[in-house]
């Protein structure tokens, strides 16, 4: 009897990255991938910069799959509703029944939308492919744009948009840009630059409505001031897409519980990757973490392919301590921000590092019990360098304290 495939649900960076890690680990068998977009994977990060100003097009974003995938089966716009992880089945939304041997989950996050009252065309988020190619062309000199949210999309899209010519307001309720991964100072220099560059802001500030008939025509505050808008970006976080994994008893509060190999709460033949994974970090004390940064689908991935086909062949996973090192970078302006870390963790104890906050290139460190957990600079890789290797060296040896108490 042949055997059933593994199903990989989710077809963006996670599940293709899964899919080129089995292989490597030696799964000759089938593979199925199912994704809810019709479009092949696709880098994330240009979407809010080069491919929604224009300067990319979709193509330049493609992520090819390597040549040992060639014999993969593709079920691309074919979302999955529901699955029964005991029964191994999957049902996607047209109602068609999957059967498979093991499971990843690489399904990841979707924009959290806002429950506002008012009309709903003008409205839009950023999150996959086809919402930049909305958005791009409605870009244009004078049109008046609103992002609600001041985190990293929101602070890109406002960036793309007013160099297009757009007159740009970021509304938000914290007190400065990205206060929460960046801390208020360094927020502020961010937001500096944004203002520079002719983008408005309103801090502090609650969203009461949208105003307009039929098309959004503005936005009206808590504070009752309104901001007349010809277009609203909802850019306030994400939600995992976990949905479709109710019923089968699993921890779905944030993502998808897994343990250090990457395996949901325990299971031998159900693991995890990518965005919509929750999974501990030997650099981090093994705290749970979801976390949302370019290089982890990667990571997770081959993380979790040996473990699975390890689940399968009846046999426990092996390996060091995971201890993957997310890393991040963002380009608003004339600005390249990169961090290594956990830079979350550590909001309590911000120090600068290196060079000054008000004066050219700068490194700020965030330090959680007394040890550096993140780093985050405007400077270049060559000043960074050495302070993503303390930044290892302190983590490791806490790892090793740890493993001696």
């Amino acid at each position: 009897m042949a055997r059933l495939p593994i199903a990989v649900v989710g077809a963006g960076v996670g599940g293709l990255r899964a899919a080129e890690a089995l292989r490597t680990a030696g799964h000759e068998a089938g593979i199925v991938i199912l994704g809810d977009e019709a479009h092949s994977p696709y880098s994330r990060p240009p979407l809010s910069k080069d491919l929604l100003a224009g300067k990319r097009e979709p193509d330049a974003i493609m992520l090819p799959p390597s040549s040992d995938l060639g014999d993969v089966t593709w079920r691309l716009g074919h979302p999955v509703a529901s699955a029964d992880l005991d029964a191994h089945h999957l049902v996607t939304t047209e109602g068609t029944t999957v059967e498979f041997e093991g499971l990843v989950i690489a399904t990841g996050v979707r924009s959290r939308r806002l429950g506002l009252p008012g009309p709903v065309h003008g409205r839009y988020a950023l999150r996959g492919l086809d919402d930049a190619l909305t958005l791009r062309p409605l870009l244009r000199a004078g049109t008046r744009l609103v992002v609600i949210g001041a985190g990293f999309i929101g602070c890109e899209v406002a960036a793309s948009a007013r160099g297009l010519g757009c007159e740009v307001t970021v509304v938000a309720p914290e007190r400065v840009p990205m206060e929460r991964p960046l801390g208020v100072d360094l927020g502020a220099v961010l937001q500096r630059h944004h203002e520079e560059q002719g983008v408005a802001f309103r801090l502090g500030a609650g969203v009461a409505t949208l105003l307009g008939d039929d098309h959004v025509t503005g936005v009206e505050l808590a504070s009752g001031e309104v901001l007349p808008c010809d277009l609203v970006l909802e850019a306030v976080g994400s939600a995992p897409n976990v949905e479709w994994l109710a019923d089968n008893g699993l921890d779905l509060v944030d993502g998808v519980v897994c343990d250090e190999f990457m395996r949901v709460e325990g299971r031998a033949d159900v693991v995890a990757v990518g965005d919509v994974a929750r999974f501990p970090n030997a650099l981090f004390g093994d705290l749970p973490l979801r976390v949302e940064h370019w290089n982890i689908p990667m990571e997770t991935a081959r993380r979790a392919a040996p473990a699975l086909l390890a689940g399968l062949a009846g046999e426990e996973p092996k390996g060091e301590p995971f201890a993957p090192l997310p890393a991040f970078w963002t380009h608003q302006f004339d600005v390249r921000l990169q961090s290594f870390g956990a830079p979350g963790l550590g909001q309590g104890d911000i120090r600068v590092l290196a060079g000054d906050l008000d004066a050219g290139p700068v490194v700020v460190g965030y330090h959680r019990h007394g040890r550096l957990v993140g780093i985050v600079g405007t400077a270049g890789p060559k000043q960074l360098l050495p302070f993503r290797a303390q930044l290892l060296a302190e983590a490791q040896e806490a790892m090793r304290d740890s493993a001696r108490s």
